[in-house]
């Protein structure tokens, strides 16, 4: 498979997941109980807040169209970075332990995914210097 072709399916598959873990968050009541009040935890879902967690999530939505357009060297570069930073945020978000059983799987999926991003553009090479 064309590795831009498999880049920006894995940014597909990795943003669907994002987008539908937070769906499945809104069903659990006690999670959506929080929401309602606007404070989750320790944490004030403020407009800087979310604006800040939209920035984060368009940079996964980017990689969809990057991973298509951008050439070898770029390309396997953002995709390095891209995958290490999703990795890590996620990664992050788990460091308390207070989670539902849902989040933990999405962030196993999700986690899995962007390693073997990370995994994939590292072993990339040019195809271009390739000769046969």
């Amino acid at each position: 498979m064309d590795k831009k072709v498999l880049f920006s399916t894995l940014w597909v598959f990795v943003t669907v997941n994002y987008i539908f873990c937070d769906v499945f968050t809104l069903f659990y009541a006690p999670d959506l109980n929080q929401f309602l009040t606007g404070k989750v935890g320790d944490i004030e879902l403020t407009q800087g807040f979310l604006l800040t967690f939209a920035i984060i999530m368009e940079f996964s939505m980017v990689m969809i169209v990057l991973s298509r357009v951008l050439r070898y060297f770029l390309n396997r570069w953002f995709n390095i970075v891209g995958g290490i930073a999703f990795t890590l945020i996620q990664a992050g978000t788990l460091v308390d332990g207070d989670f539902t059983m849902h989040y933990l799987f999405f962030s196993i999926v999700e986690i899995s995914t962007t390693l073997y991003i990370v995994r994939a553009a590292w072993t990339w090479r040019n195809p271009e210097k390739i000769k046969i």
